[in-house]
């Protein structure tokens, strides 16, 4: 294997634990940051974005999008509050949801940057190691509850994320004047005896799922952790490694991969396991070529009998095979759910993950008056959406009729297909986006909707996501329908994926233009709704009948060839 470092390798070995000249560059007076500041900044939750349709007119227009960093998706009333205050007074006036259950404000001004970070951390809210080649958000199966199981995942979602925090003082000499101020603790210093000098090869990305319920996608993460329980109480964890979504067009060395199951622990062990997981990975990852240098590449080169025995080393013993998972299923938790008694929550759907003000849906400020006025929690979902909690019983009325009020939509008035639906920023401001996403989504979900209602398949659960680029941001490579930008306006469609996530799709055809997306995937509906089995979903039957069989069924019907 190839042991020159790539020019990111050395920058990061150089940046003096994550400091290089950020402090300087960001109190300049230019609108931007150097080269080196632009990729260390994504350490630290930033990353600075130059609006690419501006650029086109001639004129640049630079601005950062901050991350901040929420284990499980959890806020308290004045830390989504802080949030909001942020996005109307530095940001472009929105919040946005990721997959990964954080939020990013966007359109924030080099000079505003500062002040931002340090108003989340008085919040208890840190952006560090948010992006970066660390271990990013923990996301977590959201529903709040009192039920002692989930309870116990969140202990270990939080547990994970602190014991994966970096340690050097950078973050808090930069924008926070050396305060200790987040609730990552006392343990700021130059030492990082997790990451070393280099910290990862790349980025690394952690969830952990309820028995049965697959919200999270485990198996498209580098570690996935399966909670497995015996009469409603927490037995251990089954743990997952190796799986991961993006890739590169063209590179056929580069692919999506769904983990594989390592081992079952002990709720006592599975911290601990993790980090020898992500020790393996540090030591052993590809640091030549940030392409391959995900922790999936490195199982699927080196195989999951040498990955185990590699970690089983440095655990000092053997570790017990995993055992059987109960099957899975994709839950939204949207709408009304009891939390306890006498307290209940309410799944809020966001489209694409951005709250916002926009014509008669007022769902920003509907929020904000909700938590304020109501002193209520928020959780954030891996699907974008986003739940209000402890909700008294003599609270609900009211609270409907805020929203109402606010004409914000609940999940009731949506179809399904628009209920599962996921994109990505994209275009203009995500510098390796190829074609758009979260603006085209919408339209084209509008179109979809037409369409199997004129089938009579209103009723039937379809997940659909888009991407701007092949790097998977929304994870599109296990949906029952995936939309990958490939150039400008042209797409990649995937058929055959799991709405539970446990099977990837495949390519079915490239280069499709944006007005021709729901076209190109419409012989197929039509195909499923006079061959499917009884109870058979969309991407199970287009995997069952097969890419080539379905190719040759649309060129019979549309007349138009269909190719790789």
């Amino acid at each position: 294997m190839n042991t020159t470092k790539s020019k990111c390798e050395v920058l990061k070995e150089e940046s003096r634990q994550l400091r290089g000249t950020i402090a300087s560059d960001v109190s300049g007076d230019a609108p931007s940051v150097g080269d080196v500041s632009r990729q260390l900044l994504k350490f630290h939750g930033l990353y600075e974005q130059d609006d690419r349709e501006r650029r086109k007119q001639g004129a640049k227009s630079y601005s950062f999008m901050i991350r901040s960093k929420l284990p499980g998706g959890r806020l308290t009333p004045a830390q989504y509050l802080a949030h909001d205050e942020l996005a109307s007074r530095f940001g472009n006036g929105t919040l946005r949801i990721t997959t990964r259950q954080d939020i990013q404000l966007h359109g924030v001004l080099k000079h505003d940057v500062k002040p931002s970070i340090a108003a989340m951390n008085r919040a208890l809210v840190t952006t560090f190691g948010a992006c970066g080649d660390v271990v990013r958000n923990v996301a977590c199966c959201p529903l709040p509850t009192t039920d002692a199981l989930r309870t116990a995942l969140l202990v270990v979602a939080r547990g994970i994320s602190e014991r994966m925090m970096p340690h050097t003082r950078a973050y808090h000499e930069i924008w926070l004047d050396g305060e200790l101020q987040h609730d990552g603790g006392d343990t700021a210093c130059d030492d990082e005896p997790i990451y070393g000098r280099n910290y990862l090869p790349r980025k690394f990305k952690i969830g952990v799922a309820y028995p049965g319920d697959n919200c999270v996608d485990v198996f498209t993460q580098d570690v996935g952790i399966v909670a497995l329980a015996a009469r409603g109480e927490l037995t251990g964890f089954n743990v997952l490694v190796g799986g991961g979504q993006g890739m590169t067009h063209n590179k056929p060395e580069t692919f999506p991969r769904l983990g594989d199951p390592l081992a079952f622990v002990r709720p006592s062990e599975v911290i601990d396991l993790v980090e020898q997981i992500v020790c393996v990975q540090r030591d052993y990852g590809d640091r030549s070529n940030r392409r391959h240098a995900r922790l999936k590449y490195l199982i699927h080169d080196r195989g999951i009998d040498w990955f185990r025995a590699e970690v089983e080393s440095r655990l000092g013993r053997t570790l017990a095979p995993p055992l059987p998972m109960p099957p899975f299923a994709l839950e939204l938790h949207l709408g009304w759910r009891r939390q306890s008694p006498g307290r209940w929550s309410l799944g809020i759907p966001v489209e694409n993950g951005r709250i916002q003000d926009a014509g008669g849906v007022q769902l920003k400020s509907g929020v904000r008056a909700i938590v304020a006025g109501f002193d209520k929690p928020v959780v954030l979902t891996p699907n974008q959406d986003l739940l209000l909690t402890d909700i008294a019983d003599g609270e609900r009325a009211q609270i409907e009729m805020t929203l109402d009020r606010h004409g914000v939509v609940r999940e009731q008035e949506l179809s399904q297909v628009r209920l599962h639906s996921m994109a990505c920023p994209a275009l203009p401001t995500c510098g390796l986006a190829l074609a758009d996403a979260e603006r085209a989504l919408p339209a084209v979900i509008t179109e979809l909707e037409r369409e199997i209602a004129r089938l009579g398949l209103g009723a039937e659960r379809l997940t659909v996501r888009m991407t701007g680029c092949p790097n998977g941001c929304a994870r599109p490579y296990v949906a029952d329908i995936g939309f990958v930008g490939r150039s400008l306006d042209r797409y990649v469609v995937l058929v055959g994926g799991r709405s539970d996530g446990t099977r990837l799709n495949r390519a079915y055809r490239d280069l499709v233009p944006r007005q021709a997306l729901v076209a190109t995937v419409l012989p197929l509906l039509t195909l499923y709704k006079h061959s499917r089995a009884e109870g058979e979903g969309f991407g199970d039957f287009c995997d069952r009948i097969g890419i080539a069989a379905l190719r040759a069924y649309a060129e019979a019907h549309d007349g138009v060839t269909v190719h790789d």
